[in-house]
């Protein structure tokens, strides 16, 4: 593996993927207190991501196999999680006496799957065209290293939910916070990849 093409591969990831350690810091936060809740998200990120190289793989092996105006469309998925946790968020509200911690059922490894699917839906349009011009060793240390790195994005967004400050307010405000952002990435993905219209 060349250094120069794992800096390389470092650079692109950090870059395409700064939005997601928010997120995962909010999952995280979702399911505090919850034993099996954070190895379901870093198995959820990693699906997720997995499902991101796999497009850019196969866009890179067989141009035209993912067509580009199907991307703009996967922002359906972080903006119907969205709705749907702030609809679990409302219900909270009235339900004071659930012994559940407020949250803990809606973040699993598929929620977390589909929204970092989702969210990295537009990565794929950066990732083909590298790919393709990488050769197949390239190719491979390209996705070596983003695999590793998803596991220390998992730990960077554990890290800032098991802060005291941050904690705190993700414990008070992470079931509002959630939705909202799950639904701006929903409908900037969608805005951005022009799915309204040409």
């Amino acid at each position: 593996m060349s250094l120069s093409v794992i800096a390389q591969a470092a650079g692109m990831f950090a870059v395409t993927n700064i939005d997601d350690i928010l997120i995962l810091a909010l999952f995280f936060a979702r399911v505090a207190g919850n034993r099996r809740g954070v190895p379901d998200v870093v198995v959820g990120q990693y699906l997720g991501f997995a499902g991101i190289l796999a497009g850019a793989v196969v866009g890179a092996l067989a141009a035209g196999l993912l067509p580009e105006s199907v991307l703009p469309y996967l922002g359906l998925l972080p903006l119907l999680l969205g709705i749907r946790a702030a609809r679990a968020a409302w219900r909270e509200r009235h339900d004071t006496g659930d012994e559940s911690g407020p949250g803990d059922g809606d973040v699993g490894i598929l929620t977390v799957a589909l929204v970092t699917l989702a969210n990295g839906g537009d990565n794929i349009g950066v990732y083909v065209p590298v790919f393709a011009t990488a050769g197949t060793a390239g190719m491979i240390t390209y996705v070596v290293v983003f695999l590793v790195l998803v596991g220390v994005w998992c730990v960077a967004g554990r890290f800032l939910a098991t802060r005291p400050p941050v904690a705190r307010t993700l414990a008070r405000w992470g079931h509002v916070i959630l939705p909202v952002v799950l639904i701006g990435i929903g409908l900037i993905i969608l805005i951005e990849g022009g799915a309204s219209g040409p």
